[in-house]
């Protein structure tokens, strides 16, 4: 693979990735979002990876093309998952870090507990321990004709701020969820916490025309938090939400506690 010139002449080289597929609508819209800030570089699976969360591909080899999906965007396919996109990009494709790396546009929400096992999440925050600032974006609508205006135009304000912050976290990571309907109707971006809000989820039992047993995995979404500070409450209200997020999962106020409290 040819080794990307762009640092060459200072334009800043912008990773793009997803786990809807390279063909997905979400993807061509936030490449579309963010041209002309910089040298686009599009390596996404060659195939939906949605529920992935931070898997890597380690028993079985890596297949990787050049398509042609994006004018004048050079962009690559893999086999893989949305993490090992990330690891190929730096490691095959670019040949070094890119200056950011972006993922989605993931149709359907990644906030509160979705975070934990999205694909489009997990990729962000592989850039993000790799040292590059990174950003999630996601549409709140699974439709494959959803709207992307609003979203394109948020995407293109928060890549802005970032490649243009002097003074930016090198493990920076967003999680930016975009509220579905019309342009008009969004009131704005807010910085949010992630809410405690999960799926009370069952597993709906049936059978085949053989009479086997087999599971299909449902549930109800609840927000159990009350807060004005959340990203399912700034949806909720017709807000952007953007909530840092970390790799770091270590539970510092617990770890205190545990330091006073037990005695070995």
């Amino acid at each position: 693979m040819a080794k990307v010139k762009a640092k060459k002449n200072k334009q800043p080289i912008i990773l793009i990735t997803n786990d809807d597929g390279v063909t997905a609508p979400g993807i061509r819209a936030l490449v579309e979002a963010v041209k002309g800030l910089g040298k686009i570089v599009v390596v996404a699976p060659d195939k939906p990876q949605s529920g992935m969360g931070h898997a890597i591909t380690i028993g079985s080899p890596l297949r990787m093309q050049k398509v042609n999906v994006f004018e004048g965007v050079e962009a690559y396919s893999t086999s893989g998952t949305p993490v090992d996109c990330v690891k190929l990009a730096v490691d095959k494709v670019i040949h070094s870090k890119p200056d950011i790396c972006l993922s989605g546009i993931n149709h359907g929400a990644n906030h509160s507990i979705n975070v934990i096992y999205s694909g489009t999440m997990s990729a962000a925050l592989e850039a993000s321990i790799e040292s590059i600032p990174s950003i999630g974006f996601s549409l709140l609508d699974l439709s494959i004709e959803a709207d992307f205006t609003a979203a394109k135009k948020y995407a293109r304000i928060l890549v802005e701020h970032v490649l243009n912050s002097k003074q930016q976290d090198k493990h920076l990571c967003l999680n930016v969820n975009i509220p579905k309907g019309e342009e008009n109707l969004i009131k704005g971006i807010k910085i949010c916490r992630q809410a405690y809000a999960k799926y009370e989820e069952e597993f709906d039992e049936r059978k085949d025309p053989h009479g086997r047993r087999y599971y299909w995995l449902t549930g109800e979404f609840i927000n159990f938090d009350k807060g004005k500070d959340t990203d399912v409450w700034a949806l909720t209200n017709n807000f952007v939400s953007v909530v840092p997020v970390q790799f770091d999962l270590t539970n510092h106020l617990l770890k205190t506690k545990l330091e006073k409290n037990w005695k070995f």
